[in-house]
Parts: structure tokens; sequence; C-alpha cells
């Protein structure tokens, strides 16, 4: 069999639930995209760092290498100067070596300081002795200088290892002419490779961390973390050599190491005076090490978020649907009440075969939803008197007059005013606890109050009331209609016990 139509109201409570899952959706996206957005302007403000960092290191390292070799420079020039002027055959050796011995010692980068003639052989040096048949004629400085006439510039080798003490050296030199400019010798200053090594590690960086400093072909002269086999090796073939020095003297780049394969912010920079390039890396794992940490939480709090909006999405639709379930049953038994009679001719309240009928099935609900259900019972008091002083019409007058102001104090669509018998009106609440029974109960007994219903029988001068409530607790067990009117009715004859004109709640019975 077909499906039926869909009546107006199904599809309107449809819509609700679509709505209701397109909300639910809107929201779980707009914290994902807040959240994403959030680690990605993380991500590069915690790179960003790292360059800005990297920066920093290689402008440290580079100012603190060409202060170590301009200080050798200044005092080159001027002992070629010397030299040159008196000629290496007239130079006073005694005094000279203790002018080379004073100046290593306020020069802590430097090693030794040497004299070369024009075959190699050593002349003058800080040290106290000179091994035999020393010569440096093999050397690359020496090879330079020779070969180059018109050169008279600071030239730095690639490192050696000192034939005098076996230190690993950066040698600095310069040629010396003879008054015809033809080649006199080499005066050499060679510098400690661990003076950088012990000066890069003050600074405290990551375990994947370095600084390098190399020549501008890539020959590296020293290095941290110090790897004696690196030392010689070329960094020619390397990004920063390959892709940016040629175009900029300095800069950042994120490159992966051909030494190593680590990934690196790496930051370059050439010395201003010499051919000397200076690096000073960080690896990316350790400059994005706090961004994961920030990453794993904001997953853990945004997960944690779209789990309980889930949970609660999934009770908030399940309460929805169960109201549609509930208003449909509900909608259903007034439409089957509709055929009877099931209002008062007089008041227009409900009457006992209404509330009969839906006594059984509120109580049904409450328990099945366990929501509490509120009952409050009124009288009209002393309306014998108010009959005998005002007759029979007056009186029916009166208990529409008060049927008309409890039903206006009841505004929810569920409650029911009843028309109990004579002068007695019930009002049900589902859905109401004893605060709520107790509110409804006061606004009633103060509409009718409002009236001034003129009562020349009552103490008071004009009609009160007195009410009992009570209220169904979903914890309790065996409630029955007759339990549940039995309750608000010894409240309401408690209220009457007490003085009338006043609200009794009754306490559980069961």
């Amino acid at each position: 069999m077909p499906n039926p139509p869909r009546s107006r109201r199904d599809l309107q409570h449809l819509r609700i639930q679509r709505q209701a899952l397109a909300f639910l959706a809107l929201v779980i996206v707009a914290i994902l995209t807040v959240g994403g957005w959030q680690s990605w302007t993380g991500y590069r403000q915690y790179l960003e760092m790292g360059e800005v960092n990297s920066e920093n290191l290689a402008r440290a390292a580079a100012q603190h290498a060409e202060d170590a070799i301009k200080e050798l420079e200044a005092f080159s020039f001027g002992m070629i100067e010397r030299l040159e002027s008196y000629g290496l055959d007239n130079v006073d050796k005694p005094r000279m070596q203790r002018l080379f011995k004073n100046q290593a010692r306020v020069m802590s980068q430097i090693h030794g300081i040497f004299i070369y003639d024009q075959e190699g052989n050593w002349l003058i040096a800080d040290k106290d002795t000179i091994p035999p048949n020393a010569n440096s004629v093999d050397r690359e400085y020496f090879i330079y200088h020779k070969s180059h006439h018109n050169d008279h510039k600071l030239h730095i080798g690639p490192v050696i290892k000192s034939r005098s003490t076996g230190d690993l050296v950066i040698p600095v030199s310069r040629r010396i002419n003879n008054p015809d400019g033809s080649f006199a010798g080499v005066f050499l200053v060679t510098l400690y490779v661990d003076y950088f090594i012990k000066f890069y590690e003050s600074f405290r960086l990551d375990e994947q961390g370095i600084f390098v400093i190399a020549l501008r072909d890539g020959t590296v002269l020293a290095r941290r973390p110090f790897v004696e086999k690196m030392i010689g090796t070329s960094l020619a073939k390397g990004e920063i050599y390959t892709k940016h020095l040629p175009y900029a003297l300095s800069g950042t780049a994120h490159i992966t190491s051909v030494v190593d394969q680590v990934q690196r912010v790496n930051s370059y920079r050439q010395l201003e005076r010499y051919p000397v390039v200076v690096q000073a890396g960080l690896s990316r794992q350790a400059v994005l090490a706090p961004w994961y940490q920030d990453l794993y939480r904001s997953a853990v709090v945004v997960a944690v978020v779209i789990l309980a909006l889930l949970f609660f999405g999934s009770v908030l639709l399940r309460q929805i649907r169960f109201g549609i379930a509930a208003e449909k049953e509900l909608r259903q038994a007034h439409a089957a009440l509709e055929t009877l009679a099931l209002q008062d001719s007089l008041t227009g309240l409900a009457n006992r075969r209404h509330l009969d009928a839906v006594l059984l099935l509120e109580i049904s609900r409450a328990r099945r939803t366990h929501t509490p259900l509120g009952l409050v019972m009124i009288d009209i008091d002393h309306f014998k008197r108010y009959n005998d002083l005002y007759g029979h019409p007056a009186g029916d007058a009166c208990i529409k007059t008060v049927s008309d102001a409890v039903k206006a104090s009841v505004r929810r669509a569920g409650d029911l005013a009843v028309r109990y018998g004579g002068e007695e009106i019930m009002v049900l609440l589902p859905g109401s606890d004893e605060v709520g029974t107790y509110q409804v109960a006061e606004n009633i007994a103060e509409a009718i109050r409002e009236l001034r219903i003129v009562h020349a029988g009552s103490e008071h001068g004009y009609v009160t009331i007195s009410i009992g409530t009570y209220t169904y607790s979903p914890s309790e067990k065996g409630l029955t209609p007759n339990i549940l009117i039995k309750a608000a009715d010894e409240a309401l004859y408690a209220a009457k016990e007490q003085g009338r004109n006043r609200i009794h709640p009754s306490l559980c019975l069961l």
C-alpha cells in the first residue's frame, strides 16, 4: 500500500528536524574551520619565529667571525709593512718572535704566527722550537701566494693540520714581496678551528641545530656539531650555494641538508670583507615542536567539543522526535475525545468525562517520559452561603466568572482546566513540578481575589477560593487517577481546615 500523504504539521516537523541537523553540521564546520585557521596561523607564526631566530644566530656568528679575521688583517698588514721595509734578511728574529708570542697571548683565536722564505722554509715563528726540516712549500696558501704576483690581500685557505702541534687550524696569510716586487715569502697566522666550535657551543640549539663557517666556494672550515671528517668537505652543491647565495649575500631558506638530510630553517650570511660564509640552522622539527603540542591539545579540545555537540544534538533530535510523537499522541487523544461531550455547558471548562479520559493518558506519559504531573484542586469558599444570599442564578454566574479567571491563568497548551463538580474546579498540569504547580495555584488565587466578587457571607466580604495541590514525581510508583485526585482533594480539605482562602500543597501519599 502506498504511504499516506503527510500532513502540513508532519512536514513542518520534518523541516524542524532537518534545520536542527543543518545547524548542528554548520556549528561543527565552523568549529573545524576556526580551529584549522588558528592552527595554520600558529604554524606560520612558529616558522616565522624560527626564521627570526636563525637570522639572529647567523648574524651573531658572522659578526664573531668577521671580528676575529679583521683583527688578524690589521695585525698582518702592519707586519707586512715592516717586513717589506726591512727585508727578511735584516729582521731582528728574537725580537720578532717575542712580538709574535705577545700577539698570540692577546688574541685567543691565534694558534700560531709564522714567516716563510721564498723556498717555504720557516724563518720565524711564535713557537720556541722549529721542527727540523720544517717547510711549507706544499701548503695551499704558499702555492697560492707564490703564483699570484699582484694579490696582496689577505688570503683565507682551507683547514689544515698543524705540523707543529697537530691542531686543526685555518690559515690566514699574506704575500711578502722583495723591493723589486718578486716573491720573498709568506706571512701566516693560523686560527684555531676550536675557537669557532667553542663559540658555537655557547648557543643553546636543538639537537639537530647547526652552525657552519665555510669558504665562498663551499669548503667547510668549522661546524657545530663538530665532526672532524666534515672539515674540508664541500657544500657547493647545496641549496644555499646553488640557489640563494649567487643572488643574495644573506637570507633565510627552508632546506634539506646535503650532509645529513635534515630539514632546517637555515640562515646564511657572507662576510662583507672576506670570502667566508656563515650559516645557522634550526631543525623544522624543533621549531614546530611547540606548534605540534598546541595542535594536539587543540585537536583534543575540538574533538571533545564536537563529540559533545553530537551527543547533545542526538539528544535534541531524540527529544524533538519524542515531542513530535507525544504531540501526535495527544492530538489523536484529543481528536478522539472531540466526538464526546467533553465540555461543561456552564463554564466552558472540560467536564469529568474529559478528565477521566485525559488523566489516564497523562499519567501514562509521565511514567514513560519520567516527567512530573501537577494537579490543582479549587473550591469556592462558602459557596452555599453565596447561593442562599444571592440565589442560584447568581451562584451560576459566580462559578462562570471564577472559571473564566482559572482558564485565563492556565496558559500552556497541554494544561487542562476541569469543572470537577458543583463549585469545585480542577487543573491538570502535565510536566509541571512542585514549584510550577504551586505558582499556577498562586496565579489562580490572585486572579480570583482581583475579581472582588461581593460575598456578604464571607469574612473577607468578597469571594475567595481554597486550593489544594499535588505533584506526581517520576520516582513514585503505583500512581492511579484515584490516588492523584485523592491527594489533591485532601490538600484542599486541609486548606479549608486551616481557614480557607489559602493554598495547601500535599505531600506524597504513595
